[in-house]
């Protein structure tokens, strides 16, 4: 189950009724290319202890891709942006328990040429200490790049595999901290503060399942 690996994902932001994105999901799984879609409630719409350069949206649309898939046209008020899986592989180690909740994080580099910079910086600090930490509820932690260019040029995707995605999210500094010294610790600062690696915060939410469907 390590080694599970998604190759792409075509992700929808917005205000919509669950049941009105179902009917889109079985539309969208009928596209070539797609194994796999899934709807999920937004646990804080509208947060402002973190920065949101979007406009939030109450749930999130996860259509799973391979490379022939083309994406359709938006629906009407959603957010959407396409991923590709990043080179490196994914952090942390999957279960057996299904995947029920998420956290999406969008983020850039201020330039471009402090990309590199900022995808070091996600990979071998920030994303390296919460898989090493254990956090009970984190599972898989995945790094996607944008299609297109522009923003958001990375996603972060966290699995969880608990019924309270944002109690879980909110444990992390508890188990990450200790490893680095203490949230007062300058390593601690340079783990929790992606603005040191050249990066801009887009978005940070967590979610909770609400359906799914297979690709046809």
């Amino acid at each position: 189950m390590e080694d599970r690996r998604t190759e792409g994902l075509y992700l929808e932001l917005g205000t919509i009724d669950p049941a009105l994105y179902a009917n889109r999901a079985a539309h969208l799984a009928r596209r070539p290319g797609v194994t796999r879609v899934s709807w999920w409630a937004n646990c804080v719409p509208g947060r402002t202890d973190l920065p949101m350069k979007v406009t939030d949206g109450s749930l999130l649309g996860v259509t799973e891709v391979d490379g022939s898939f083309d994406a359709p046209g938006a629906a009407e008020g959603m957010i959407v942006h396409q991923f590709r899986c990043h080179p490196r592989p994914s952090q942390g180690i999957l279960t057996g328990r299904p995947t029920t909740g998420l956290m999406l994080v969008w983020i850039s580099p201020r330039e471009p040429g402090l990309a590199q910079t900022l995808r070091d910086w996600g990979d071998f600090v920030h994303i390296r200490h919460i898989a090493a930490a254990g956090i009970p509820g984190f599972t898989q932690i995945s790094v996607y790049e944008n299609v297109v260019a522009g923003d958001p040029r990375f996603l972060h995707l966290y699995e969880f595999d608990t019924e309270d995605s944002e109690a879980t999210f909110k444990t992390m500094t508890t188990f990450v901290g200790p490893r680095l010294g203490g949230t007062e610790s300058a390593a601690y600062a340079e783990w929790a503060d992606w603005r040191r690696a050249g990066g801009r915060l887009f978005y940070c939410n967590t979610f909770q399942l609400l359906g799914e469907t297979e690709g046809v």
